[in-house]
């Protein structure tokens, strides 16, 4: 958008005796002609309210570089929890840097693939979300396929591409969220009335469901669930749909619970780990994640001295990275990584709430769902390390080893910020 020269740049350019002084102030008042005094609550613009000049940014870099920090953080954890994995016969043909390459790969081709979703606009995703729910059930049926899908510890939950094993439960938290935004937005109208608001809405979540346990996966099942149902709750459906709903889904997992005999023990285990009956099997991974914790107390025992993943700890680079975090960094680094995240999902969903107050009622609740989807994996990840919740296998969001997790993170983190990017064009005057 043109705008027209300041008072102070036309006098600087037209006064005969001004001299360099003159093209200063003419050149000073140029590189400003950008800068709008606003009222805004982003961090970014919080000089306002002190009726300064704000320059436009073209999207929140704070936000950017406490991504960058958490993946720079988990690169070193994942190199420091795998460093020793060659030594177990079970991966003896590795190199000890095999995990490392792995991860960077995986980062590459996930800053690749954020580059250019930022590129999209958000009302192009909106078009897309329901083509893009079609598209993951067509990969989760795939997954299931013995020559297409991989299996690996009883699980088929794999495809693999070469670079990578790509995961499709972890873009169903994606384009569950997505159509859930585009959903309400076109049942806005309707948001009160159950059969014609919620229920397809229902039925998708659930055929979403019945593939992911197929695989199983109760993990990425009940993340999508609570993503889903909290972007009914925040685009408004009523309270008393919104908890018959929730109660309807509380008895689905009792259920699914209580039917499955290894379920049940995980269960179990998680209540008392240490018992003669559970330290050696449910309950193995827990009782030394508790150790781990244990042994770093308040400052950890040092960056790669830990001791629990020299093959005693499981899946130490996966489900509980945050053991090896909590053992080597100790309490300070835990709090630290949860006060990050805290932050993190704050945050976005300040940049949801910025979008629907400027009428992006799409662009608004996608970026919440995602802030739902990253917090509560977060919590889940963190409380089933410290003993709080059952055992249930889910990575650290940035930070654990796997490609596809870190692949779909990073397209969500650039989501958001193009629309944080539209919301700071449409408060500048912009059209989108």
């Amino acid at each position: 958008m043109s705008r027209q020269p300041s008072a102070a740049a036309s006098a600087a350019r037209n006064a005969p005796h001004a001299g360099w002084q003159g093209w200063l102030g003419w050149w000073r008042a140029d590189t400003t002609a950008g800068e709008l005094p606003v009222r805004l609550a982003s961090v970014d613009h919080a000089r306002s309210r002190h009726h300064t000049a704000v320059r436009e940014l073209g999207f929140d870099q704070v936000l950017l570089w406490v991504v960058v920090a958490l993946l720079c953080w988990g690169l070193v954890m994942v190199y420091s929890s795998t460093i020793a994995m060659p030594d177990n016969p079970r991966f003896r043909n590795l190199e000890h840097e095999h995990f490392l390459i792995r991860h960077l790969i995986a980062l590459g081709v996930a800053t690749v693939a954020a580059l250019l979703a930022f590129q999209v606009p958000m009302k192009r995703w909106q078009e897309w979300s329901p083509w893009l729910l079609a598209g993951t059930v067509v990969l989760l049926i795939a997954v299931l396929i013995p020559f297409i899908g991989r299996e690996v510890n009883g699980a088929r939950r794999w495809i693999p591409l070469g670079l990578m094993n790509f995961q499709p439960s972890e873009l169903a938290k994606l384009t569950i969220a997505m159509y859930a935004a585009g959903y309400m937005v076109r049942r806005m109208e309707v948001k009160e009335r159950f059969f014609r608001a919620v229920l397809p809405m229902c039925v998708a979540l659930g055929l979403l469901g019945v593939l992911l346990l197929m695989q199983p996966d109760m993990g990425a099942f009940m993340v999508i669930a609570v993503i889903a149902m909290g972007i009914l709750f925040l685009g408004g459906v009523s309270a008393r749909m919104f908890f018959l709903v929730s109660g309807l889904l509380v008895g689905v997992f009792a259920l699914l619970i209580v039917s499955s005999p290894w379920r049940r023990e995980r269960v179990f285990a998680y209540l008392d780990p240490f018992s003669v009956e559970h330290a050696l099997g449910k309950g193995y991974q827990l009782t030394h994640s508790l150790i781990a914790f244990g042994r770093g107390e308040w400052f950890g025992v040092g960056l790669g001295a830990s001791i629990e993943k020299l093959h005693w700890l499981p899946e130490a680079h996966t489900d509980f990275l945050l053991a090896v975090i909590g053992e080597e960094l100790g309490l300070v680094g835990v709090l630290l990584l949860i006060a990050v995240f805290w932050w993190l999902v704050r945050r976005l969903m300040q940049i949801g709430r910025q979008s629907i107050a400027l009428e992006q009622v799409f662009a608004g609740l996608l970026v919440q769902g995602i802030a739902l989807w990253i917090g509560f994996q977060a919590f889940i990840h963190i409380g089933v390390n410290l003993g709080a919740l059952p055992t249930k296998g889910l990575t650290l969001p940035f930070m654990s080893f796997g490609g596809s997790a870190i692949l779909l993170n990073l397209i969500a983190i650039a989501i958001v910020l193009r629309a944080d990017h539209e919301n700071r064009k449409l408060m500048h005057g912009g059209r989108l």
